[in-house]
């Protein structure tokens, strides 16, 4: 039996988006399976778990994280914008999407969608809480507008607040995080490590 990864993130997350492609080609070559399951992260998680939002951080953390971002962003090549156009900005339409793809199209759909959908935050400065960049970032990846429609609907809402609930009862606090029967593995810089629990099986 292939071990399977619980996915954690937020679909507007710097840091989501530097592991997103690392993350994905991980589980190809381990073949592993994957759960795609968007969060309310600022909404619903940080409230109870000692997380805040950028506003209400620290001077220093706010110049550290950007030392981080242009750290990773040179270090795994993958272009990024520090300062987007469109950021912060709400993530719950475009993790509403991300699950309706999933429910509808399957996870191999979600994935390419939440690349498009991280790239189109921290690469081409797009609002992903805007309906028409949304539709852009599924046409990119072969997706039927439709799902803007589909992921309205009362069942992917629930299906959102589950994920969200999931990470709660899985002692989730950040994104991304990936879990591995139980363990669970924080950060993008923690893909290595992720690899290695992989591997044992």
């Amino acid at each position: 039996m292939p071990l399977t990864v619980d996915y954690y993130f937020a679909p507007q997350s710097p840091f989501t988006y530097l592991g997103h492609e690392c993350f994905a080609q991980l589980v190809r070559a381990a073949g592993a399976q994957v759960n795609v399951l968007p969060m309310d992260l600022g909404g619903k998680i940080f409230p109870i778990s000692g997380g805040l939002p950028l506003a209400k951080r620290a001077p220093q953390r706010l110049a550290y994280r950007l030392v981080e971002l242009k750290r990773f962003s040179e270090y795994l090549k993958r272009p990024l914008n520090l300062a987007p156009k469109y950021f912060p900005v709400a993530g719950d339409a475009a993790a509403q999407l991300i699950v309706a793809v999933d429910m509808l199209d399957g996870p191999d759909a979600a994935m390419a969608l939440t690349g498009a959908i991280l790239s189109a935050v921290w690469v081409h400065e797009r609002n992903i809480a805007d309906a028409r960049d949304l539709a852009a970032a599924l046409s990119e990846v072969k997706l039927p507008e439709r799902r803007l429609d589909d992921s309205q609907t009362a069942a992917v809402r629930e299906r959102y607040d589950a994920n969200t609930q999931r990470a709660i009862d899985a002692g989730v606090f950040g994104a991304p995080s990936y879990v591995v029967d139980g363990e669970i593995f924080w950060g993008q810089d923690r893909l290595e490590f992720l690899q290695r629990r992989l591997a044992r099986g």
